[in-house]
């Protein structure tokens, strides 16, 4: 981590000090929410969006913003080195009531955490990942950006106990996301992503992915995605704010395409780096 500080509850303080009670709803019951949000050179990507997301998720769950968009910014603002890539995480839980009890307690203040670490470039970014497909065992809120993420991790460690790099979730039949990305498939020359709804967490880098490809003339739309069609696709990708755009070479052990990153893929992801620099 390049900063060994971090924000709890109002206080900046080393990472080794920070504790919770183990009253804390986000312990006891995964009650939360987080954001994770990329900045470039110390400047926050698309941190309007991040921040809609946040607050989308913690109504989802019945739980105040404790914080304006300027006081979150405001918090962030230490953690930050100007001449590093890194990202900021965030967690609010439903903080420590006096006794474990399933209902909402009254007159409990949140617990708010704050840690910024670097971005790692990610290896498979090269040459691409190995993704196994997975019957989506998740509930019914993905949309909903919160801290109980068990099935996903279940789901990833599935993929890595099979050389897999991520598992691409389906559910009835079509593609929702992958265990902690969402998915772009290119088929018959057109790129597509699933749409944005229940079964989907809406990705930031997703939006901006989509945006850039309508902006340049790539073919691009949210389609649904069967498990056919994502078989016989002749790119895949997966991406997510810290690694952005990763193709996926090889697919429940076969090759996607001819088993490298597509020619799609490159442009967009040229695209998409030359894009960054803008925020940084």
């Amino acid at each position: 981590m390049a900063n060994d500080r971090v924000y709890l509850n109002g206080d900046y303080l080393p990472l080794a000090e920070a504790k919770i009670s183990v009253l804390d709803r986000g312990f006891l019951f995964g009650d939360g929410i987080y954001e994770v949000i990329p900045a470039y050179k110390g400047r926050l990507f698309h941190l309007d969006d991040h921040l809609l997301r946040l607050e989308h998720s913690l109504a989802g769950i019945r739980l105040d913003n404790p914080y304006s968009r300027r006081q979150w910014q405001a918090i962030f603002a230490p953690l930050l080195s100007p001449g590093r890539d890194q990202y900021i995480y965030l967690q609010v839980t439903r903080g420590a009531a006096p006794k474990r009890d399933h209902a909402f307690p009254e007159n409990t203040p949140p617990t708010v955490f704050v840690m910024c670490s670097d971005i790692v470039p990610f290896a498979g970014k090269v040459a691409g990942i190995s993704a196994v497909t997975e019957a989506d065992s998740r509930w019914r809120l993905c949309n909903l950006k919160t801290i109980a993420l068990l099935a996903n991790i279940l789901h990833r460690q599935a993929a890595l106990d099979q050389g897999g790099a991520e598992a691409i979730l389906i559910k009835d039949g079509y593609v929702t996301e992958g265990a902690a990305s969402n998915v772009f498939a290119v088929i018959n020359g057109e790129l597509l992503t699933p749409p944005k709804d229940h079964a989907i967490l809406p990705g930031i880098t997703r939006d901006v992915m989509v945006a850039i490809a309508q902006k340049h003339g790539i073919p691009c739309r949210e389609s649904a995605i069967s498990l056919s069609e994502l078989k016989s696709a002749e790119e895949i990708w997966v991406t997510s704010s810290t690694r952005e755009i990763i193709p996926v070479t090889e697919l429940d052990g076969s090759p996607v395409g001819d088993g490298k990153p597509g020619l799609l893929y490159r442009q967009m992801d040229g695209l998409f780096q030359a894009y960054k620099q803008s925020f940084a």
